[in-house]
């Protein structure tokens, strides 16, 4: 098993509700692949540091998670299409 962090950056412009959802929806697909979330920081809204679709401000969330090594890239595939996710990173953490 391998640590991974995956930082999200949600739209800031829909509902508390709707953002909620992004981000449950996300753990759901860390699980379904077979992942362990170890950890989720909330940073809040902050401002991006470039306009990105028309949008200067964005909610960041970091997930901290234990997989094998194909979890990610099946996360990552469908994070690309979801439309309330601005920016995505999933990295490696080492030990």
């Amino acid at each position: 098993m391998n640590q991974y962090e995956l930082a999200l950056v949600v739209n800031a412009k829909i509902e508390d509700e709707a953002r909620t959802t992004t981000v449950e929806a996300v753990k759901d697909l860390i699980t379904r692949f077979g992942g362990t979330i170890t950890n989720v920081d909330e940073w809040g809204k902050k401002r991006l540091a470039y306009e990105v679709q028309k949008m200067k401000e964005g909610f960041y969330y970091f997930i901290q998670f234990d997989a094998d090594s194909k979890c990610p890239g099946e996360v990552e595939d469908r994070i690309r299409i979801m439309e309330n996710v601005i920016r995505f990173l999933c990295i490696r953490r080492d030990a």
